[in-house]
C-alpha cells in the first residue's frame, strides 16, 4: 500500500466523513513540555475513526455484494460505524456482539437499521459466528483491521493531520488491531519520511508489542480502553507497525483515567478510554516528549456514561478534591453540629454522613462520624483535619481505592 491509496481514499469519503479538527493544545502542552496538537476523531457522527474506513471498505464493494449485504463483529466502535454507513448507503448490514456487549452500544448499533446479533462469550466466538453466518448467508465480512481500504480509509487521519501542520515531528496514535495507525503511518512517512510514529497499548492488551516480539501473548483483563483491546493484531497490520513504527509503548488504567479526566476538564472533550491513550503516553513519558511538536490521536469519545462518573469521582479523590473523614466523637446532643460547624469554617463543603454507633468497635459513649468532604485540593483537605483536632476531635483521613489503598 501507499500513500497514493490513502489519497484516493480521502477523495472517495471527502463530504461523507467529518474533517476533523487538530488544534493546538495550549494547556496540554504547558503541562507536558511538548507541542501538542489532537485530532479530534471523536466528533465524527459515530464518534470515532472508524466512519473512515468503513466507508471507503463500502465503495469498493460489487453491486452484488452491496445487495447480499455486509456482516461486522463488534463491540463498539467498528459496529456503529458500518452500521452508519450501511444505513446511509441501503446496504443490509448485520452486526454479531457479543453477550456482554452494554445494551447502550447495542441500542447505538439498532438505531442505524443494523441487525444484531447478540451472540459469543468474547469478541473471538462472536468472530466464529460472523463467520459461519456469512457463508451461510452470501454475506460480506467488513473487518475492523486487516483489510487494505479499511488500513486506507483510516490513514486519511494522518493526511488532514498534516495538511494542518506540516511541521508534526511526531504522530502518537493508539494501537488496537493496527488498522489506524498502519494507515497513517503509511501516508505519514511519505510526506515526511524524518516523521516518528509512536503507538500506544493498553498495559492488559500489549498483543501488537508482543506479535512483533515473538513472544507468547497475554493479553486479557478488564480495561477501560475497549476500543484497543484487542488479542490479536492484523496480518496486514504487523509487517506495516514492524515497518514504520519506531515505539510501541503500554499505558496502564490509572494512566487512561487521567488521560480521560484531562480531556474532559481541559479539552470539553469526552474521550473514550482508548481514544485518551495516546495523551496518556506523553503524560507518562515525559521526557520522551519534551520540546516536540506532537499530534495526537483522540480515536473515539464512546465511553459509557457510568464509567465517564466513575472516573470523574475518582478523579477529585486522587487530587484531594474530594476526601473521607474519620472523625470521633462524643454520643452527645449537638457534637455532630459542631463538627459540621467546624468543617464549614475552614470552607469544606459536607457531601455525604455516616454517623456509626453500632457497628465499629468503639466505647458505648463514642460514636465514629464518617463524612465525605469536598474541598479545593489536598491542601485544603489536611487544613480541614487540623481545625477538626485542634477543635477536639481526633480524625484520620480514610485511605480510599483510588489513592491505592484499603
Amino acid at each position: 500500500m501507499t500513500i497514493d491509496d490513502i489519497r484516493d481514499a480521502a477523495k472517495a469519503i471527502e463530504g461523507a466523513v467529518i474533517r476533523t479538527p487538530c488544534p493546538h493544545s495550549h494547556t496540554l502542552s504547558e503541562l507536558t513540555g511538548a507541542s501538542i496538537q489532537l485530532k479530534f476523531e471523536n466528533l465524527q457522527y459515530t464518534a470515532s475513526f472508524k466512519d473512515r474506513g468503513a466507508l471507503y471498505k463500502f465503495l469498493g464493494l460489487s453491486e452484488v455484494e452491496k445487495a447480499a449485504g455486509v456482516i461486522a463483529c463488534s463491540a463498539g466502535n467498528h459496529a456503529q460505524g458500518v452500521a452508519y454507513h450501511a444505513q446511509r448507503l441501503g446496504i443490509p448490514a448485520t452486526i454479531v456482539m457479543p453477550l456482554h456487549t452494554p445494551f447502550s452500544k447495542v441500542r447505538h448499533t439498532q438505531a442505524y437499521g443494523a441487525r444484531v446479533i447478540l451472540e459469543g462469550g468474547d469478541l473471538a466466538e462472536s468472530t466464529d459466528v460472523a463467520d459461519a453466518a456469512c457463508k451461510k448467508e452470501g454475506l460480506t465480512f467488513i473487518h475492523p483491521y486487516d483489510d487494505d481500504r479499511i488500513i486506507a480509509g483510516q490513514g486519511t487521519a494522518a493526511l488532514e493531520m498534516l495538511a494542518d501542520h506540516p511541521d508534526l515531528e511526531c504522530l502518537v496514535i493508539p494501537i488496537g488491531g493496527g488498522g489506524l495507525i498502519s494507515g497513517c503511518a503509511i501516508a505519514a512517512k511519505a510526506l515526511n519520511p524524518d516523521i516518528e510514529i509512536v503507538g500506544v497499548e493498553a498495559a492488559l492488551y500489549p498483543s501488537m508489542t508482543e506479535a512483533l516480539a515473538g513472544a507468547a501473548p497475554t493479553s486479557g483483563g478488564q480495561t477501560i480502553a475497549e476500543g484497543i483491546a484487542v488479542k490479536r493484531p492484523g496480518g496486514r497490520t504487523k509487517p506495516i507497525v514492524e515497518a514504520l513504527v519506531s515505539e510501541i509503548l503500554v499505558v496502564d488504567e490509572g494512566a487512561l483515567e487521567r488521560a480521560v479526566l484531562m480531556l474532559l476538564e481541559i479539552e470539553k472533550s469526552v474521550a473514550e478510554g482508548a481514544g485518551a491513550a495516546a495523551l496518556a503516553a506523553v503524560l507518562g513519558n515525559p521526557a520522551r516528549f519534551t520540546g516536540r511538536k506532537l499530534g495526537l490521536v483522540v480515536s473515539g469519545g464512546n465511553i459509557d456514561t457510568r464509567i465517564m462518573a466513575s472516573i470523574l469521582m475518582r478523579g477529585l479523590v486522587r487530587e484531594g478534591r474530594l476526601v473521607r473523614l474519620r472523625v470521633n466523637i462524643s454520643d452527645a446532643p449537638g457534637v455532630l453540629a459542631r463538627v459540621t460547624g467546624v468543617v464549614g469554617e475552614v470552607g469544606g463543603n459536607i457531601v455525604e454522613v455516616y454517623h456509626q454507633r453500632l457497628f465499629h468497635d468503639v466505647p458505648v459513649k463514642l460514636a465514629e462520624l464518617d463524612i465525605v468532604v469536598e474541598t479545593r485540593d489536598d491542601g485544603h483537605a489536611h487544613e480541614i483535619v487540623t481545625r477538626l483536632e485542634s477543635s477536639g476531635f481526633r480524625t484520620r483521613m480514610m485511605q480510599d481505592t483510588a489513592h491505592g489503598g484499603g
